[in-house]
């Protein structure tokens, strides 16, 4: 199985004379080692441990979290980049001709080999899974490690994205038919931001189907009328800003201007950040360290990060590293984690 490469994340300094029945440090005493998730993410990036093997459908994915780690970690001269590009643009799907652009399918990317069907004799695709997700994560593997975008067949991603789009202005993530919701309008309003091309989406369309997702409390819910959550808070509020419908830092500007409830979804958002000083991303739902970035990263688009408690948010982060090479945290989770623990 073909496999990716990248630097792992980073973990606590621990005393390795301790023995274990000693009681572990206190969190304040925690410091993040740098080297050893580093070397977490390297370990990942050349294999897929066992416990991941049942993801290999979304290997692409595992790659994105390995290399954005490493890369926020200052670490992605571990990596062979010529190498990671060539691996990410061998799931690239083309249509075998022209017409088949007129037949409703998306041309992005697989998400892994096993979701990625041979070409016939003619070099049709039998089948085309590519997937709105796994073409995010595909472009940003290739910006992260510095590849030109030019050299790929960009207009072809953007035309045949429309075609995933529905009347309400949400996003089928992949052609054959799958659920709609925040996650996969940030996908596409992400790709068509990399590609610097919005041809292949309706922003209006798309922008009144957030709207309809912002709940009372101010936050937004995966689709309109559900809870509000951390995860989709951040997709609608991303999505606005990268479609340009609202500004960087928008509070140090007429809130009352915006065309989102500012102060509402302000509100809600300090109020995720509970006592252990971790972040939640439901209304009474313990921390996870996940949503220090869904919902902090909110607040910096908001320019509203400097509200939260960093010092508590810092020594939560901390208290979840492992003892050993960090492999009790999903990647995805040691990719927050870092990503948070840097920008406090």
């Amino acid at each position: 199985m073909t496999t990716y490469t990248a630097p792992p994340p980073p973990t606590p300094n621990w005393d390795p004379s301790s023995s274990s029945d000693e009681e572990s440090p206190p969190s304040s005493s925690l410091t993040f080692d740098k080297e050893r998730h580093v070397a977490f993410l390297e370990m990942m990036y050349h294999m897929i441990p066992y416990h991941y093997q049942s993801q290999e459908i979304n290997h692409i994915t595992l790659a994105y979290f390995v290399i954005s780690g490493l890369d926020i970690l200052g670490s992605l001269d571990r990596v062979d980049k010529d190498a990671v590009a060539a691996w990410v643009l061998s799931f690239q799907s083309n249509p075998g001709d022209k017409a088949e652009l007129n037949s409703g399918q998306f041309y992005g990317f697989c998400g892994s080999r096993s979701s990625q069907f041979s070409s016939d004799n003619d070099g049709i695709l039998i089948h085309n899974h590519s997937h709105l997700a796994s073409t995010y994560c595909a472009l940003s593997i290739l910006k992260t490690v510095g590849h030109n975008l030019s050299s790929i067949d960009s207009k072809l991603i953007s035309m045949s994205i429309r075609n995933l789009q529905q009347p309400d202005g949400s996003f089928l993530p992949i052609h054959i038919g799958a659920e709609t919701d925040l996650r996969f309008i940030y996908c596409a309003a992400a790709i068509c931001f990399m590609l610097e091309d919005w041809s292949g989406m309706d922003r209006e369309k798309t922008k009144e189907y957030i709207f309809k997702c912002q709940s009372y409390d101010g936050g937004f819910g995966m689709i309109p009328g559900s809870e509000s959550h951390g995860g989709g808070t951040y997709c609608a509020v991303a999505s606005l800003s990268l479609m340009g419908f609202i500004e960087d830092d928008v509070l140090s500007k007429s809130a009352a201007s915006s065309i989102i409830d500012i102060p509402l979804l302000l509100e809600w958002c300090l109020q995720r950040q509970a006592a252990d000083g971790g972040f939640q991303g439901r209304a009474n739902k313990p921390s996870d360290t996940c949503y220090a970035f869904w919902v902090g990263a909110v607040l910096r688009i908001l320019g509203g990060s400097k509200l939260i408690d960093g010092t508590a948010l810092r020594r939560f982060l901390l208290t979840c590293q492992s003892e050993v090479l960090v492999l009790v945290l999903p990647i995805v989770q040691i990719a927050c984690i870092s990503c948070m623990i840097l920008l406090i």
